[in-house]
């Protein structure tokens, strides 16, 4: 039993192995037709890709041979035009060489005939010296002193005439100039007032400018240095000054202070201080714009600031910054006329008054500091000259300072251009003021009521209370043995003492 199931067992595992062996043979067959499958399929397309390939090649072969082809035959014809523009140079080149050789043959025949001619003057004037018994330079000489001898009395006698021409047609030619230039440069005249109005939109606004006890109208007038004036005129308050520019303060800080409401001490000194900013702006502004409308540029900041302080400057009534303007315009068209330098004249003209904005700070005549101030800032010397020598106290050495004289002397020649009587209040009231800040201690003096009343504020930790006194009975002296005034002037000391402190 043991044999039989042996045999069994090994035959089991011939047949089974044997069966193993066909599987294997009968799959790497499979496989190998699969493998000659892809590669006759992977030739076949390689041998596409390469025709293909091919194919490309070829076509960009010859793309590149016509290409070389185009190129060869362009660099031909460049040869070509290369060449022909050679020879056309060459050719050019010849003509000059045979042009050279004309001229310069030319040249020696031209010097030849020079040399003849040296020869032939040389014999001539040996002859005429011969017949003349003098040599070339005696009779040179002689010649000389015949034509300086003719030409000297021709010269006298026509500056004579020119002399008599201009004497006779002198006036007549300048009236004309002058009143053609008149003509051409028409501007307003108006008078300057010492008054300003402020409208209000409500009367009850009246009750609050004036405050508890008057405090906030003496804040405003202490704080401006101008009158105000508080009546029963219907919806309007009154400010009065000589002073246009604490009268355009007074009027911007008292419309500030309208619009917003509120009026007590505290905020009247905060808005007179802004009022006196925007003031400042204007100023400058001012000066800019008149350069401009005259036609100068490059005129120096400092120069353009003292020109708009101008605009609230006035003499004879006449405002300055007005009058500067017109007469630059008039100068400019009289210097065009004489054949002037106009920029020059222009220039001059529009600062001949700038000293006029300093001669309450400085001493000395308008005109003499207006020439100071433009030396200092940078002005043209020519510009300074012709603006300072506007008056007669000094001598015009230019053409220039003579135009501006005469155009000073036209603006305010004009009918109403200017008041006398209103110049010398402000004068009066310009004294008073000085008279009173002279004395030590004084801070600040505005002179108000028309002249009747000098305000004067001290400095508190300069002047105690007994010292006030003295120094109004002082002030109140040298007026009356200084200025003649007609009426009575009440001084006014007015000492403030005040503690700030602030809570952080």
């Amino acid at each position: 039993m043991n044999v039989l199931t042996i045999v069994l067992a090994i035959a089991g595992l011939i047949v089974g192995g044997g069966g193993g062996v066909y599987y294997v043979r009968r799959q790497g067959g499979r496989a190998e037709e699969i493998a000659k499958k892809e590669l006759a399929k992977a030739k076949k397309e390689a041998e596409e890709t390469i025709a293909k390939a091919k194919e490309e090649a070829d076509r960009r072969v010859d793309e590149a041979r016509k290409e070389e082809t185009k190129r060869r035959n362009e660099l031909k014809e460049l040869e070509q035009k290369l060449i022909d523009r050679q020879e056309s140079l060459d050719k050019k080149l010849d003509e000059l060489d045979k042009r050279g050789q004309g001229l310069r043959k030319a040249e020696n025949e031209v010097e030849a005939l020079k040399n003849e001619i040296r020869e032939i003057r040389a014999k001539g004037q040996e002859k005429l010296e011969k017949i003349a018994k003098l040599s070339k330079a005696e009779a040179a000489e002689k010649l000389m002193q015949m034509t300086e001898r003719d030409v000297k009395e021709d010269l006298k006698g026509l500056v004579v005439k020119l002399q008599n021409d201009a004497k006779e047609n002198a006036e007549e030619k300048s009236a004309m100039i002058l009143a053609s230039t008149m003509e051409r440069m028409a501007s307003e005249v108006t008078a300057e007032r010492t008054v300003a109005a402020v409208k209000l939109e409500d009367e009850e606004m009246k009750g609050r400018i004036i405050g508890k006890e008057g405090r906030n109208i003496q804040a405003l007038q202490r704080a401006t240095g101008v009158d105000i004036l508080v009546d029963e005129t219907p919806g309007m308050v009154v400010l009065s000054s000589f002073d246009p520019v604490r009268r355009e303060i007074a009027r911007q800080a008292m419309e500030m202070l309208l619009k917003d409401g509120r009026v007590h001490p505290g905020r009247i000194e905060e808005v007179v201080e802004k009022a006196q900013k925007q003031v400042q702006k204007e100023v400058v502004h001012a000066g800019e714009d008149a350069a401009r409308e005259v036609g100068l540029v490059g005129v120096p900041k400092e120069i353009l600031q003292l020109l708009g302080e101008l605009k609230y400057r006035t003499s004879y009534g006449q405002n300055v910054l007005r009058h500067s303007i017109e007469l630059a315009h008039l100068a400019g068209v009289l210097a065009e006329d004489l054949g002037a330098d106009t920029k020059t004249a222009k220039y001059a003209a529009l600062t001949h008054d700038l000293g006029k904005a300093l001669s309450h700070k400085v001493e000395g005549k308008h005109h003499h500091i207006s020439g100071e101030m433009l030396r200092k800032y940078g002005a043209p010397e020519e510009v300074a000259l012709a603006a300072e020598q506007h008056h007669d106290d000094m001598e015009a050495t230019t053409l220039e300072a003579l135009i501006v004289r005469v155009c000073d002397a036209i603006s305010g020649a004009r009918p109403g251009a200017r008041n006398i009587s209103a110049e010398g209040f402000v004068e009066r009231m310009k004294d008073l003021e000085n008279t009173a800040t002279s004395f030590e201690g004084v801070d600040k003096a505005f002179a108000i009521s028309a002249g009747r009343e000098i305000r004067v504020i001290v400095q508190p930790k300069a002047i105690d209370d007994l010292h006030a006194i003295r120094l109004a009975r002082d002030i109140a002296n040298k007026i009356e043995s200084t200025l003649q005034y007609p009426g009575t002037i009440k001084v006014n000391v007015i000492r403030e003492t005040r503690a700030i402190e602030y809570a952080k």
